[in-house]
């Protein structure tokens, strides 16, 4: 089942606060990028974050899940409602990512 555009207006609200906040359509889905770097995407109207060692220290209780047959597991950010805390979030997400590879 793809992600409606309304879950993905209503997280891309939610980040409206930050600079740098983009996103990606991909086959149904939508990547979220911050600064750059691939955080996570909303998948089947469900916001999903890389399960970095800040983000799992955030949210301990967090589910992990696939977004999709086949791929690894990514956090569920079960707490979008809290603005200041996805901006935390997304900052720990930055910081413990690498920078994007330099096509050629």
């Amino acid at each position: 089942m793809p992600s409606s555009k309304s879950y993905l207006a209503f997280i891309l609200d939610q980040l409206s606060g930050m600079d740098g906040v983009s996103w990606r359509a991909m086959m149904g889905e939508y990547i979220i990028y911050y600064r750059g770097k691939i955080i996570g995407g909303v998948y089947d109207d469900r916001f999903l974050v890389k399960p970095t060692k800040t983000a799992v220290s955030m949210m301990p209780a967090a589910a992990k899940e696939r977004p999709y047959e086949g791929a690894r597991e990514l956090l569920l950010v079960d707490d979008v409602e809290d603005r200041s805390f996805l901006e935390a979030l997304l900052a720990a997400l930055y910081e413990d990512l690498p920078s994007p590879k330099r096509r050629k």
